[in-house]
């Protein structure tokens, strides 16, 4: 019997991702090699490298053979900066978690939801269908307007211990932030990174033809967020539903010590920290006294910083009165808040979003009273833990590698985009969407596909009597749901690596949300062909 249990064991991430790599390989053996020439162009003020279309050329074969190794190492190298930034997530959170803060705050959060159950308007809704819609539709909010993505890695140590401790599973804690950002990212209503990129190139006007895209938007996040409700409610009452029951021991286990934790009284070392991040942000409002904020297209002045150095001010005190374990949650409230305002403000990526976390972690370890070595131990501990995730992101990263270097990845376009020619509007449509849904299981990045196909499709567009904004929509939607399963998508693995989730039940679960959103996508994709849409 043991034996057979065995067999039926499905294959591990790695032998998963590296089986793709050979298949990448073998065909580069088969696939005819040819690149398109490249143009750089400035893209609302910044240079991007676009193909210059019709100068698609074949080239000599590069197939590719003991490169499937050496693309392991260079796919290290592309994705270096998603690597440490996970792995430095793992240690600054592990540093958060030794004090037990977030703990004892999910407890009290938990107390509190309960307590307004006795409301009967709420009761009817259910407390906890709230909680979950209002958490999703905040990070698809993020998702949509701000691209919202690799951030969704540091918010999974905190979502899903509060799932589990609330009756679901860790697939609901990875829904509530990874998930719902997914669907805003789908939606992107003034997403920079996506149609900010993918209207520049093709030369309309910058985030035109917002008001169906929030029809989009509206329309994605009910069955998203209708999907995760169901499903949450269903294990809530059958917990062994859950495909990750088992894996998810981890969870409970945590969990469970979690219930007798009970806050400790702030220390004079609670108290240093307070003033030293007191200081710094009276510093930084005193030299930053107004920061512009980019949301979309549009940009607002605020004093947002000075703001939050009288929050701090106020807040953390009166959270050290409290306990020490407060006093740290606040410390990640504030962390959140900056992280906010430096992507919107100051255009921060994962360099500096690590680095805010790894002060983060620092400062509250210093405020639990954690001496210098036991910091680095507890830091060092963090980062085991999470390596293995973080190598799966290099790992997938490696797909790409090979496909690049043996020169079949503009011949798949070139040839998808061929075949369009001679096709009626609607079918032409759907064949662009299946290309946009299938490139995307290979190339991640949503401005990369930007980079490598807008100018392409947006001229096949003029020929075949499809609207260049139809086309960024089907770039848009095509380019969104299957993202949520791309092994090359280091931040999903990077995600399901921090929930424990493996990837086969990640995959098995959200193919039915995934088929579902695909076809409502294509069929909200039609009325840009017959309707007088605003932007279209």
């Amino acid at each position: 019997m043991e034996e057979a249990k065995k067999k039926r064991e499905f294959p591990h991430a790695y032998v998963i991702i590296f089986a793709m790599i050979v298949l990448a390989a073998v065909a580069t053996w088969i696939v005819p090699s040819g690149e398109f020439s490249r143009d750089v162009r400035v893209v609302n003020g910044i240079e991007r490298c676009v193909i210059a279309p019709e100068s698609y050329h074949t080239v000599e074969r590069s197939p590719q053979t003991w490169q499937v190794f050496t693309s392991v190492f260079r796919g290290m190298e592309r994705t270096a900066d998603i690597i440490f930034y996970i792995v430095i997530i793992g240690g600054a959170f592990w540093v958060l978690n030794d004090s037990r803060a977030l703990d004892v705050s999910i407890v009290a959060f938990l107390g509190w939801a309960r307590r307004l159950e006795r409301l009967r308007l709420l009761r009817w809704i259910g407390v906890d269908n709230l909680i979950l819609t209002l958490i999703m539709l905040c990070f698809s909010f993020f998702g949509a307007v701000i691209g919202m993505s690799e951030e969704t890695i540091a918010f999974v140590v905190i979502f899903v211990p509060l799932a589990i401790n609330m009756g679901y599973d860790s697939i609901v804690g990875v829904c509530l932030c990874f998930l719902a950002a997914g669907l805003g990212f789908a939606g992107a209503l003034l997403n920079p990174f996506t149609i900010g990129i993918a209207q520049g190139l093709a030369g309309i006007p910058l985030f035109s033809g917002l008001e169906y895209r929030l029809f989009i938007w509206l329309v994605v996040n009910v069955i998203g967020i209708g999907y995760v409700l169901r499903y949450a409610n269903r294990v809530k009452r059958n917990p062994q539903l859950s495909p990750v029951y088992e894996t998810d021991a981890y969870w409970r286990t945590k969990v469970a010590e979690s219930d007798s934790i009970t806050g400790m009284p702030a220390g004079k070392s609670a108290w240093v920290v307070y003033g030293l991040v007191l200081v710094v942000l009276v510093a930084f409002a005193v030299n930053y006294p107004q920061t512009l904020l980019t949301v979309g297209h549009g940009q607002f002045t605020t004093h947002i910083i000075p703001i939050a150095a009288v929050l701090w001010a106020v807040i953390g005190g009166l959270s050290l009165r409290r306990s020490v374990q407060v006093f740290i949650v606040n410390l990640l409230l504030f962390t959140v808040l900056f992280l906010v305002v430096g992507v919107m403000g100051y255009g921060w990526y994962i360099s500096q979003i690590a680095s805010l976390f790894m002060a983060m972690g620092i400062a509250a370890g210093v405020a639990a009273g954690r001496r210098p070595n036991q910091l680095v131990r507890l830091f060092i501990a963090g980062m085991r833990d999470i390596v293995s995730a973080a190598i799966v992101v290099g790992l997938a990263s490696g797909i790409v590698v090979v496909l690049e270097e043996g020169k079949v990845i503009d011949t798949l376009l070139n040839a998808s985009a061929q075949g369009m020619q001679g096709f009626g509007r609607v079918a032409s449509l759907g064949v662009m969407y299946v290309f946009y849904n299938l490139l995307n299981l290979i190339i991640a990045s949503g401005s990369a596909k930007a980079a490598l196909t807008i100018p392409l499709m947006s001229q096949l567009s003029d020929l075949i009597g499809i609207s260049r904004q139809t086309t960024v929509t089907v770039y848009q939607l095509g380019g969104g749901f299957t993202n949520m399963v791309s092994p090359t998508s280091g931040v999903m693995m990077g995600v399901l690596g921090m929930a424990r989730i493996p990837y086969a039940k990640w995959l098995r679960w959200f193919m039915p949300l995934m088929l579902l959103l695909i076809a409502v996508g294509f069929l909200l994709l039609l009325p840009t062909l017959f309707l007088q849409l605003s932007g279209f």
